[in-house]
């Protein structure tokens, strides 16, 4: 039967090769439920040179399924390409193990067919489907093209709790409009009754059982949690593995598709079919929210102010053992705590539209995060192979030299009103404006007419009317544009993102597009950009005291309103980009996209010296703004306040410094009582290190403090009979005491008031004091023997 056309958003996608031939299938999200796409006998495809078409010929006559075509198309070394189409998708990776064997190349060999058939239709999740027909719940051989549709998600938070060696205790479910907790063990007598769901299981096979019934019952478009995939989901696994019960909380009760890492051997990736699997450290990363931790109880009290029921205490794990042994019903309502944090984290940061905008904008499946050079083959790849290319194999450039961003030498010390003008979207700007491409430069090199071409840097030379990516970078321009006027932040900042990552994606040599010359030509050319820049303002008379990349910090040079440094900074921005559009006309004939704009007026604004030199420092600084609110806020960049491996003693004691140094406050009897509580014993809660750790056995013996203290916190587990936490890495918390760093599990010796004066306290101070001619020994002499 024929439908009419539908929306929907491609939750997961998979694929195999059947009896008659390659399947993928699709599970959506649409308004009237969730659907599944099957399509059938889809067709796989790779690419060689024309010229061995003879020796593939021969390789694949003993290969059913398997057609060579001649192709409208060329390699990067403009080469005659043929096609290579494959029935199974099996049979064209074999055909590319077999080929590399003999010496013959195979292009796009490695592009997954549910990847081939989005990317070629230029669809990234939502889609409109039609025609096809149904068999039962499956609609078959649909045709599907892009959509705007957005979807109404059903989302079900999940944590679990578990012993300290991963035995089960109780599973605890918040969404689709259920507050259930499955508990082990028997029901105690009397008590008062919860205000949520809770039931009681026999044995843990019972529990992954109504775990199954839950998921079959109410049926969620997506699973959050916690570290939900490297420890909930594993952990259920493993205990639906060791009870002989299967795990299936895939739609049509499928099981996990568990995989590991191809570099990391301890993490995992979990596909659960027909629905997203969605890790809320993993996405509030992806959407470039920063914490000195990511456990939920910092995450919990930094956005929503409400911590844990039981919190991150080390002692944590005695309290839940006591709990399920003497209160289940408290262990149950710390489970679901858990769950109703994790669910209002999402809903405070717009977690669920990012990644539903992200998914739209990258092209990449919702739940997986990192994949920026998957999401620039997703758009680049359909686009140039209309401009008649087939792409390159990821390492036939070598490696080689391309600068980074340009950071100026910093003038260093403390100044009143400095403005800075930030380029927007500097990279894709320049991409757009040079045409920076590489399917235009390989073009551009055997161009034989000078005004056909544009100069890039390092002798790289780009084609005027043949390209790719600044077709791209404009069509996301407009559509982060869009989205600012629609106020749609979380499309906003995924299109941003996006095209922020294309520059990093093309200088890895893990992308199929590397080359050290491409590259450069927008580095380098940003490195000039910024010089040109630095002059013009010098030439209005304002000193410029730093640039990173794409800002620009200039001195004002007397103190100005925030009104006066406006109009200021816009006058200089107007200059600058009529300066581009004029110098680009003229020159090289191009239209400039470079566009130079106000950021921010620090009306105090301190640049510190690198330690023990009078040089300035590059990306450490801080400034007093006046903020939206009409508000006095410090702003700091680099510093140890906004750096995690600090004590919370420094990032205090910096706070408090710069505070009274920006609002003229005398600073002296801060620095020594500050001094004085610390050695008196007031700040010992403010004195632990929190670093993380890679696996213990990739140290040599004598490893840094970090290290040292992870190993004293092992062998007191060991001792104690509890699962060792930091063999293979992790965050440790520590202190430093008398006899060296050691964990709070731990903690013997007396702590070493000497270490933090000299490694915490003096080291911030004379930072911000050496501009003042005071530092930290100056004000703190008499501290007794200590100095």
């Amino acid at each position: 039967m024929a439908l009419t056309a539908q929306h929907g958003f491609i939750l997961t996608r998979h694929w195999r090769d059947a009896h008659d031939g390659t399947e993928i299938a699709f599970w959506l999200a649409t308004d009237d439920g969730p659907r599944k796409i099957r399509l059938n006998r889809q067709t796989s495809v790779a690419f060689a040179e024309a010229s061995l078409a003879a020796d593939l010929e021969t390789l694949v006559a003993g290969m059913p399924g398997l057609d060579l075509r001649a192709l409208p198309l060329k390699t990067f070394r403009h080469e005659p390409v043929v096609g290579i189409y494959a029935s199974h998708y099996r049979q064209l990776a074999a055909l590319a193990s077999n080929a590399k064997r003999r010496g013959i190349k195979l292009y796009e060999a490695d592009i997954r067919p549910p990847e081939r058939y989005l990317m070629e239709r230029f669809i990234c999740a939502s889609v409109q489907f039609d025609g096809g027909s149904e068999e039962g719940q499956v609609l078959t051989d649909c045709k599907l093209k892009p959509s705007d549709y957005r979807p109404a998600l059903r989302m079900v938070s999940l944590d679990i709790e578990t012993s300290a060696f991963e035995a089960l205790y109780s599973i605890a479910l918040e969404g689709c409009g259920q507050r259930q907790v499955y508990m082990l063990g028997k029901e105690p007598l009397g008590g008062k009754t919860p205000d949520f769901d809770l039931e009681y299981c026999a044995t843990p096979r019972q529990l992954i059982e109504k775990l199954n019934a839950w998921f079959r019952a109410h049926d969620p478009d997506a699973i959050v949690g916690w570290s939900l995939i490297q420890f909930d989901l594993r952990v259920l696994q493993k205990n639906a593995d060791s009870h002989g019960v299967p795990l299936l909380l895939g739609r049509e009760g499928k099981a996990i598709d568990w995989r590991n890492h191809h570099s990391r051997q301890q993490h995992l990736f979990a596909s659960v079919p027909g629905r997203m699997a969605i890790d809320g450290i993993e996405a509030l990363r992806a959407a470039s929210w920063n914490f000195s931790s990511f456990s939920l109880e910092n995450v919990a009290r930094s956005m929503l102010g409400e911590g844990k029921d039981i919190g991150d205490a080390y002692d944590k794990m005695a309290e839940i053992e006591r709990r399920f042994r003497d209160d289940k019903p408290a262990l149950a309502k710390y489970n679901l705590k858990d769950c109703e944090l994790v669910t209002r984290i999402f809903e405070h940061a717009k977690l669920m539209a990012f990644i539903v905008e992200r998914a739209n904008v990258t092209g990449l499946q919702p739940d997986h995060f990192g994949g920026s050079i998957a999401a620039f083959n997703h758009h680049y790849l359909p686009r140039m192979h209309r401009e008649g290319f087939v792409a390159p194999n990821v390492g036939e450039i070598p490696d080689g030299d391309a600068p980074g961003g340009f950071v100026m030498e910093s003038m260093p010390g403390l100044y009143d009103s400095v403005v800075v003008l930030d380029y927007k979207s500097l990279y894709p700007s320049i991409i757009r404006t040079f045409l920076v491409d590489p399917v235009g430069m390989i073009v551009g090199q055997v161009a034989s007419d000078p005004g056909t071409v544009v100069p890039g840097m390092n002798g790289a030379i780009f084609s005027r009317e043949k390209h790719c990516m600044p077709a791209i970078v404009n069509r996301l321009g407009q559509g982060r544009d869009a989205a600012k006027r629609d106020r749609n932040d979380p499309l906003s900042q995924a299109i941003k993102l996006l095209m922020n990552s294309f520059v990093g994606v093309l200088g890895s040599t893990d992308c199929r597009f590397y080359n050290p010359q491409l590259i450069s030509s927008v580095t380098l050319r940003g490195h000039e950009m910024m010089k040109r820049t630095r002059t013009l303002v010098e030439q209005e008379g304002y000193d410029v005291i730093y640039g990173d990349t794409d800002s620009i910090f200039i001195w004002l040079k007397k103190k100005c309103l925030n009104e006066l440094a406006l109009v200021t900074g816009q006058r200089l921005a107007e200059k600058i980009n009529a300066f581009w559009k004029r110098t680009l006309r003229d020159e090289l004939g191009l239209e400039s996209f470079l566009e130079i704009e106000f950021d921010t007026h620090y009306q105090k604004f301190f640049m510190p010296t690198l330690r023990g030199t009078e040089l300035g420092s590059k990306k450490r600084y801080a400034g007093l703004v006046v903020n939206a609110d009409g508000k006095e806020e410090i702003i700091y960049r680099g510093l140890e306040v906004a750096r995690s491996d600090w004590t919370p003693l420094a990032q205090q004691f910096q706070q408090g410094l710069f505070t009274r140094i920006f609002n003229a406050e005398p600073y002296q009897d801060y620095v020594r009582d500050y001094a004085n509580k610390m050695l008196a014993g007031d700040f010992d809660d403010l004195l632990v290190y929190r670093k993380r750790v890679r696996r213990l056995d990739e140290y040599q013996v004598n490893g840094p403090p970090q290290v040292r203290a992870a190993r004293l916190a092992d062998a007191f587990n060991q001792a104690h009979n509890r699962p060792m936490r930091y063999q293979h890495g992790g965050r440790i918390s520590y202190v430093m005491t008398t006899n060296g760093p050691e964990p709070l599990e731990a903690i013997r010796s007396n702590l070493d008031y000497e270490h933090y004066m000299s490694k915490q306290l003096q080291p911030i101070a004379d930072a911000i004091l050496a501009p003042m001619n005071d530092s930290f020994l100056k004000l703190t002499t008499g501290q007794g023997s200590l100095f």
